[in-house]
Parts: structure tokens; sequence; C-alpha cells
């Protein structure tokens, strides 16, 4: 799966609840962010899947490297970098899980006006 069909998958699922754009907006950049880095560092992307349900939307993402991801200290002489920052902003309750293929990104993005899940 690469980054536009996810985020494809992603509006579809939306659409299905009338999510509102704001919240649209933000789990495609959270979708964008997970599968670019799936793709980019951790050789692709072996498993999608979102889901609504009252108070959050949860994306998961898995790829086969066992490497979690990492803050990298913000350079203006380093382009990037940003991506698994602005997940764990949007997306506050994040976490992962390893397995023996790899792991599972679990970001759970709020609906606006409602706290943060416990993972």
């Amino acid at each position: 799966m690469n980054c536009a069909q996810a985020r494809e998958t992603a509006r579809h699922v939306l659409a299905e609840h009338n999510a509102p754009e704001a919240l649209v907006t933000d789990v495609l950049t959270v979708v964008s962010e997970l599968v670019s880095n799936a793709i980019r560092h951790a050789g692709g992307v072996t498993g999608f899947h979102i889901t609504v349900r009252a108070g959050q939307v949860t994306i998961k993402v898995s790829d086969g490297s066992t490497l979690p991801p990492h803050l990298r200290p913000p350079s203006p002489h380093t382009p990037g970098g940003f991506g698994w920052r602005v997940v764990k902003t949007l997306a506050p309750g994040t976490f992962i899980r390893f397995h023996r293929t790899g792991k599972t990104i679990t970001a759970i993005v709020p609906t606006h006006g409602s706290p943060p899940p416990a993972p």
C-alpha cells in the first residue's frame, strides 16, 4: 500500500461516519506520516487498518522492521525529521507493538473535544 491508497481508504472510512473536516485533516496527516515512514524507513507497509468509534479514530500501520521510530532533534541543516513528532502531537495515544515479523504502530486520534484515550 502506498500513501495515496492509504489516504483514499481513510477518506472513505471517515466519509461513512460524516467526520468533520478538521478531523479528516488530522487523520490524513497521521496516515500520510505513518505510511510514508513505513515505506521510507521500514521496507514498506505490511498492514493498514482504520476504525472510527465514539471519541476516536484508530489507525494501525504495520511494517517489517523491529526498529522503533524516534524523534530527531530539529536541525535547520537536515531536512525532514518531523513526522514522528507530528504523529505524537495529533495522536497522543500512539503506541507501538513489536511482533515476530516487525511492528504495528497504533495511532489514536481523538475527535475534537474528547480527551486522548489510553492505549
